[in-house]
């Protein structure tokens, strides 16, 4: 079965800003129906009507990807909306709150973990279910360089990601015989409302222009194009692999 099907069908999870937008928006310039999916609605929305404008197709589900009935009911609707499930990108997460170890509190911690870890496990548990029963598809999820080194004062993000890399990786082995291919891409530093958050103001090109290689943030845009590649035929022989999106930063 084509892993490029003339018109896909794809999910993005954590589609209301960021590279979730940028994702859906650039899946369907590519061609794909698109599910967005996100728990702010107002924001959701805009997103399937700036596609639509574009002459794109596109709906919106809001989902907690943290509590499994709501995954579960997010994979169903996409199902019946669209007939089948050929591409996901599993991009929905938190920072949480800035603190160290010793002063980050049980219900952050749990909080950025629910969501950034078991809501990617839940969201790839029902994917796969559907992807199983066509014997093809592809799933792309959203990790960052926080995924290979620390992250001081961020321990819960940092450990979330690193997950999200290992679950990519035993995913990959698992599914890999039937059809399905599962990779994850690592972002840098990218242009985002999370990146104004933790830098605590606004994002120049000045303020990064000493601690990256290319001397810039990145922008959405270029993780989404690096995640549609991912997805499409021209990876074909790709599954198991983290794609470092960082204009250098891990150099």
């Amino acid at each position: 079965m084509s892993e490029h099907p003339i018109n896909p069908v794809a999910l993005v999870t954590g589609a209301s800003s960021g590279i979730g937008m940028a994702t859906a928006i650039t899946f369907a310039k590519a061609g794909a129906k698109v599910v967005v999916a996100a728990r702010r609605i107002k924001e959701g929305e805009e997103v399937v009507e700036n596609i639509k404008r574009e002459g794109g197709g596109a709906s919106f589900f809001q989902v907690d990807v943290s509590k499994a009935d709501e995954v579960k009911s997010l994979i169903e609707r996409t199902v019946e909306t669209y007939g089948h499930l050929d591409w996901a990108c599993n991009n929905a997460g938190i920072e949480g709150a800035m603190a160290s170890i010793v002063d980050c509190t049980e219900e952050n911690w749990n909080e950025v973990i629910n969501i950034n870890l078991t809501g990617m496990w839940l969201c790839m548990k029902y994917e796969l279910i559907q992807m199983l029963k066509h014997g093809a598809g592809s799933i792309v999820n959203i990790s960052s360089v926080n995924g290979f080194v620390g992250a001081s004062h961020f321990a819960a993000y940092a450990a979330s990601k690193h997950g999200i890399i290992g679950l990519t990786k035993s995913a990959a082995n698992e599914y890999g015989q039937f059809g399905i291919r599962i990779n994850v891409v690592c972002p840098g530093s990218i242009y985002t409302p999370m990146l104004e958050r933790v830098d605590g103001g606004p994002v120049t090109p000045e303020s990064w222009r000493n601690k990256v290689p290319l001397r810039r943030v990145g922008n959405p845009e270029e993780i989404a194009n690096a995640v549609l590649w991912l997805c499409s035929g021209s990876a074909s022989y790709v599954t198991g692999h983290s794609l470092v999106v960082d204009g250098g930063l891990l150099t």
